[in-house]
């Protein structure tokens, strides 16, 4: 979205869904800490996308810097296990619960990308302004909606229901449900919003990435380019 909007679409982001990335960095089992990726090759994502802008951070958080690694660009959970797997990557970021499975295989979790902090919005839901502009009421009962999933899921009362709810859409163990969930309910690690509010310091950690990563232009925009409040605010949410 960031990429079309300074191409000239009039996207604009409405209402956030995830406040920060919960990926893996899973590796090859004769790695044992973020010194040993030295040299090697990582499987990440494209340059721009937020699960390798999260990666990144978290390396340079563990003193790895680009230059001390080769990237590859490997699109998708699965094809960059199967280049973990095949020896060419000696690293990759995973979601979930493909990374449990992939550490039932023999290949640790060397951390998790929100390790390096919070505050780096992964996506968010959006429409075009000019559409916007005339469908306000839907989109402000959109965004209401989204803001009641959002206290339904962060209210502890409800963590039954919820392990259920993923166990049943993954198709996975109530085991490894709790599991996946986890990171989602610790409020410590700030990966859900409380009620689908953008943070405007988290979309400028994205901006500042993507510039430092030169796929946007420097110095970055700021995030008030990208995003109309007014639908939250019209919801209530502020």
């Amino acid at each position: 979205m960031i990429q079309a909007v300074l191409k000239g679409s009039d996207a604009v982001a409405i209402v956030a869904q995830t406040t920060n990335p919960v990926y893996s960095l899973i590796v090859r089992p004769e790695i044992k800490s973020f010194a040993d990726l030295k040299g090697k090759v990582l499987g990440l994502s494209t340059p721009g996308d937020t699960i390798t802008l999260s990666t990144l951070r978290l390396l340079s958080h563990k003193g790895i810097k680009a230059s001390d690694f080769h990237a590859k660009a490997v699109v998708g959970t699965a094809a960059r296990f199967e280049c973990l797997k095949s020896g060419e990557c000696a690293a990759v970021p995973m979601g979930q619960p493909e990374d449990l499975a992939a550490i039932k295989q023999g290949f640790p979790r060397l951390a998790f990308t929100y390790e390096s902090g919070a505050d780096l919005i992964f996506n968010v839901d959006m429409t075009r302004r000019a559409w916007g502009d005339k469908n306000k009421d839907s989109l402000v009962r959109l965004v209401r909606g989204f803001a009641a999933s959002y206290e339904f899921i962060n209210d502890p009362k409800n963590r039954g229901e919820l392990t259920n709810i993923v166990k049943d859409s993954l198709k996975i163990s109530d085991e490894i449900a709790k599991e996946v969930f986890s990171p989602y309910t610790d409020p410590s690690k700030n990966v859900l919003p409380k009620r689908g509010e953008i943070n405007l310091k988290a979309f400028n950690q994205v901006l500042a990435l993507m510039s430092e990563a030169g796929v946007i232009p420097t110095p970055p925009p700021t995030a008030e380019r990208f995003v109309d409040l007014q639908y939250l605010k019209g919801a209530g949410i502020h």
